[in-house]
């Protein structure tokens, strides 16, 4: 606001005098405080890729030494708990499968548990939920916690080649893997995990290409106090007439896996 005075010339009022200049002086950015930057650069560190690839190796750690201190197999020594029966068992039975997948447990002989506990049919089921289930959560576990941190190590040409293979041929690749014996089950995850693979084929071809060697070792574990069975017997020949299949396969195309 303008006063006139007694000399008829206009002058600023105080109050806008002072408004005028607040506007016209620049505000100082407020310097952030200590406490604030050293939160933020923790935030950075414990988010970075090598820490969440420690925070893998930890849980991994932590889940296969659980197993060894819990000792799962004495179930097979005392029996199942009997308030539990059924579909509800195998249920549960198929959760812990997947669990202990995930902590290097072999899969066949969790699978020949199941059919020693379930039989061959409930057996079977159960070991396919909790191979899914398990591949599942090892595959999450790497593509969160291990990805960002490995891949900028596939820098030889037999990972770069694999790696090519993995990604542009995902279905085959892990129906391959999963079809031949020879590849541990969570060499399998961990490498579909680092590489560009999709959930959707990871997933499709882990319960397809798991159902022979599953039924073949669920077979056998149901039908173990007969060794001379011709089930027990037929179960055998599927377990190996995979693992020479997948040799084949690997042979045959393992031109695949030169870096070109």
């Amino acid at each position: 606001m303008l006063d006139a005075n007694r000399s008829g010339t206009a002058t600023a009022s105080p109050r806008a005098a002072a408004t005028e200049l607040a506007v016209a002086v620049p505000t100082a950015d407020p310097v952030p405080s200590p406490r604030a930057g050293f939160a933020t650069r923790c935030t950075r560190v414990l988010l970075s890729p090598w820490a969440r690839l420690v925070l893998l190796v930890v849980i991994l750690a932590g889940a296969a030494s659980t197993v060894l201190l819990f000792e799962p197999q004495r179930l097979l020594t005392h029996g199942w708990p009997p308030q539990l029966g059924g579909a509800a068992a195998a249920l549960v039975f198929a959760v812990a499968y997947g669990l202990c997948s995930v902590a290097f447990v072999p899969r066949p002989l969790m699978s020949l548990a199941a059919g020693a506990l379930f039989g061959s049919e409930l057996g079977l089921a159960a070991s396919l939920t909790g191979t899914v289930l398990g591949a599942a959560a090892s595959f999450g576990l790497g593509r969160a916690l291990g990805q960002d941190a490995l891949r900028p190590l596939l820098r030889g040409r037999w990972l770069k080649a694999a790696d090519v293979q993995l990604s542009r041929h995902a279905f085959r690749s892990m129906m391959a893997a999963r079809l031949f014996p020879g590849v541990p089950f969570w060499a399998a995850n961990y490498c579909a995990a680092v590489s560009r693979m999709h959930w959707l084929p990871f997933l499709l071809a882990t319960a397809l290409g798991s159902i022979p060697n599953t039924a073949a070792y669920v077979v056998a574990g149901a039908r173990a106090a007969a060794p001379t069975s011709p089930a027990f017997l037929i179960a055998l020949a599927f377990i190996a007439v995979p693992a020479l299949a997948g040799a084949v396969v690997a042979w045959r195309k393992r031109h695949h896996l030169r870096p070109r």
